[in-house]
């Protein structure tokens, strides 16, 4: 029922924005506003992210379906924990999330040969807003979080849809975002996020929880504070 009404909420909020392009022949869709920090974006993909409190022990570009994504191997200051970190930044105004975790279950099946979900679970976290954004809000993050097992290694997996006010694994939930953005002139950036932590074998994923919590929360922030 809450997808039905957010459908016919959106319906309404495109019939009302629609209406004044309909009525002077100028349609928004044809020309969305345009993303003002994208040129920051598209350098995600060559640099990747500075972590406080990691350090970046490889970065590259990796195809990764259709797209090339920021592939980061990162290591936390003062400790073995290791993790990888996939980002894939919104490349153009059109541009908008659509298959990644399936291009993700893709690259980690053709990387290792297997790429198996389990213990699948959504999650929350919040991050506290940037200086630049002089707000005392929280950020809210709902994410994916399960255990992807492969021949060589186990990994706990997060993904989300990194956006300015906080992060989701839905598309269409960005989307929505992004249509209101639009009726206000604006627009919805968004980077995608997959964080995979290596785990005991066939291990419980939650073991990895507060690790993955902790990477998430950095990650997050460092985009709201730059790119987005």
């Amino acid at each position: 029922m809450s997808q039905v009404a957010a459908l016919l909420l959106l319906l309404l909020l495109l019939a009302m924005a629609g209406l004044p392009g309909y009525l002077t022949g100028r349609w928004q869709w044809k020309q969305p506003p345009p993303i003002t920090n994208l040129k920051e974006l598209r350098e995600i993909r060559k640099t990747g992210l500075t972590l406080p409190g990691w350090q970046n022990i490889e970065q590259t570009e990796q195809q990764i379906g259709e797209h090339k994504w920021s592939l980061q191997v990162i290591k936390k200051e003062g400790s073995q924990s290791q993790a990888i970190l996939l980002l894939l930044p919104q490349n153009g105004p059109m541009d908008q999330p659509e298959v990644e975790w399936t291009d993700v279950n893709g690259w980690g099946r053709s990387r290792w040969g297997k790429w198996d979900v389990a213990q699948f679970r959504s999650a929350e976290f919040t991050v506290k807003p940037p200086a630049k954004l002089a707000s005392n809000v929280q950020t809210q993050v709902e994410a994916r979080f399960f255990r992807a097992s492969t021949p060589q290694q186990t990994f706990a997996v997060l993904q989300w849809y990194a956006t300015p006010d906080g992060g989701t694994p839905s598309p269409f939930r960005w989307f929505l975002a992004d249509q209101l953005a639009q009726w206000h002139k604006q627009r919805t950036p968004w980077v995608s996020v997959s964080i995979l932590i290596p785990m005991e074998p066939l291990g419980q994923v939650e073991t990895s929880w507060f690790l993955a919590q902790s990477i998430g929360e950095t990650v997050q922030a460092a985009l709201m504070a730059g790119p987005l």
